[in-house]
């Protein structure tokens, strides 16, 4: 049974939903949480808000932890890094708080322009006083929307019922796709310089710490009003303040901020701007997305789907078509590393007739596949690529248009130490992995449970010599596939054939097997059941 920590308070909704499959669930209580690297030793999975920080260290401190769980968009009080070295999945809930965040950025942007909380506290204090609330108006007016993802996509979508005009920076989306979204797209010199209103809707890393810098805030619009509903640290809030104050710009909206909550008031305190306490997703709708949404890839990713919100995978989420594929690459990859016995240096991945989506999910398996010989359940699909940049193993991926006798063919090459192994596979019903080739030879074999692989010159008397010496060590043989080749020319044939066992034979059997003069190999091979 897997056992869950939540750190940080989430709505009953999502709770719900991980009681009610029958995980342990533990809420960290106050008394707990000074202890918490101490805690969350014995959990699989952590739940947190943004009060929680995942730092390297509590990860480290989490020697069963196998996935994050963070109950939101952002993953900034998460050390991505240190996870993904860990092997630990990071899951979130990145369409949860779409709408509440696009709302937000509007009930800022009109509070902005019109005044509304300064007007609003004016009246309560008993003062009927219109002149000193002279807003804007949007209609007409240009919206520069830097980060045109989801929801820099939904605020232009509702800007145009504004009857406002929209262009966008966003350094990840192309012409052509801009011109579907009907976007005009600019550089953000070029945005701040034309737009009446600027929105930002871009995570924080380091490419975007102070993207509106002091140089970039003095390039815009005379005037122009400032929104942030996205993430603190994009803006520098030190020339944000002073521009606002030599009349620069008209006026900010802001959710966000560097340090939250803020030490330093006086931006927050401006007259020309209206603050909120980081409010874009609290909404009841959202709050009960965003803990359903968290609790269903958090007991996802503990099941081992990949079909989850995980922002450390090193690929996109795939649908379910692609699983057996998983399965398949990774029994070939795993089968090829116990064969190549000795240190691998190149992975090769060869695909026919795979979907363009499930090409790299596919390559990862099969990677996975290989270094879990050596490191068993300490690499998963998170850490795989890692762990082979830093063991110097290089991984090649190719695809071919045609497939060849079948529609869909995945390709392990995997060498080493001098040695090399070839293998083929494909699904039969969609479902069934089956090994097609193994090096030069054609044969059919399922790649699970026990295997012996026996390569020897196509001679009499050789597979009777190998039934007898696996009776007399009680090992039981369920089936076996035969195969043979033509070697080079004189040298006779070859022959392969792979048994699957009950018992994986002793070391005696395989010493003796590598005594019969006609047998060039004898490998065993454990893949487990399907």
């Amino acid at each position: 049974m897997s056992r869950i920590l939540i750190a940080d308070p989430l709505d009953p909704s999502g709770l719900e939903l991980l009681k009610a499959s029958g995980v342990e669930l533990h809420q960290l209580t106050a008394e707990e949480r000074p202890r918490l690297a101490e805690v969350i030793a014995d959990y699989d999975a952590l739940v947190v808000r943004s009060m929680t920080q995942v730092t390297a260290e509590l990860l480290a401190a989490g020697k069963k932890l196998k996935v994050v769980g963070r109950a939101g968009i952002g993953v900034d009080n998460v050390d991505v890094e240190a996870a993904t070295e860990r092997g630990i999945l990071v899951v979130n809930a990145p369409t949860a708080n779409l709408m509440s965040a696009t709302e937000h950025t509007f009930a800022l942007l009109l509070a902005v322009a019109r005044n509304v909380p300064a007007a609003d506290a004016s009246m309560k204090a008993g003062v009927w006083d219109r002149k000193s609330f002279l807003g804007v108006e949007l209609q007409g007016k240009t919206l520069g929307v830097i980060g045109f993802g989801r929801i820099g996509q939904r605020v232009a979508a509702r800007a145009r019922g504004f009857e406002m005009q929209v262009v966008a920076f966003d350094p990840f989306l192309d012409e052509q796709a801009a011109r579907r979204l009907e976007v005009e797209l600019l550089s953000i010199e070029a945005l701040l310089a034309r737009a009446d209103v600027v929105t930002l809707h871009t995570p924080l890393t380091e490419q975007t710490r102070n993207l509106l810098s002091k140089e970039r805030i003095a390039g815009m619009k005379p005037g122009a009003l400032l929104v942030n509903c996205g993430r603190g640290g994009v803006v520098d809030e030190e020339a944000l303040l002073a521009a606002l104050e030599s009349g620069k710009l008209g006026g900010a909206g802001l959710d966000v901020f560097s340090e939250e909550p803020p030490k330093d008031l006086r931006l927050v305190r401006h007259p020309k701007v209206v603050a909120t306490p980081h409010i874009g997703a609290q909404t009841r709708e959202a709050q009960e997305r965003i803990s359903k949404e968290t609790a269903e890839m958090l007991l996802a990713a503990l099941a081992g789907s990949l079909s989850v919100a995980a922002v450390n995978l090193p690929f996109r989420p795939t649908g379910g078509r692609v699983e057996p594929y998983l399965a398949l690459a990774e029994r070939l990859g795993k089968m090829a590393g116990q064969l190549l016995e000795s240190a691998p240096q190149q992975l090769g991945v060869e695909l026919w007739g795979i979907e363009e989506a499930h090409r790299v999910p596919v390559s990862v398996a099969a990677l996975k596949g290989v270094l879990s010989n050596f490191l068993g359940e300490g690499v998963n699909y998170v850490n795989a690529d890692r762990i082979a940049e830093s063991r110097g193993i290089q991984v090649v991926r190719s695809t071919h248009s045609g497939s060849g006798d079948y529609p869909h063919l995945i390709g392990v090459r995997l060498t080493g130490g001098g040695k090399s192994v070839e293998l083929d596979g494909t699904l039969f019903g969609d479902r069934d992995p089956r090994v097609v080739r193994f090096g030069g030879f054609r044969l059919e074999f399922r790649p699970e449970g026990k295997l012996l692989v026996l390569e020897n010159r196509d001679m009499p008397g050789v597979v009777g010599r190998l039934g007898t010496l696996l009776g007399e060590a009680g090992v039981n043989i369920a089936d076996i596939h035969l195969a043979r080749r033509e070697e080079e020319p004189g040298g006779g044939a070859m022959a392969l054939a792979v048994l699957r066992l009950d018992q994986n034979p002793p070391d005696e059997v395989v010493t003796r097997l590598l005594a019969i003069p006609e047998v060039r190999s004898a490998h065993r091979v454990d893949l487990g059941r399907r």
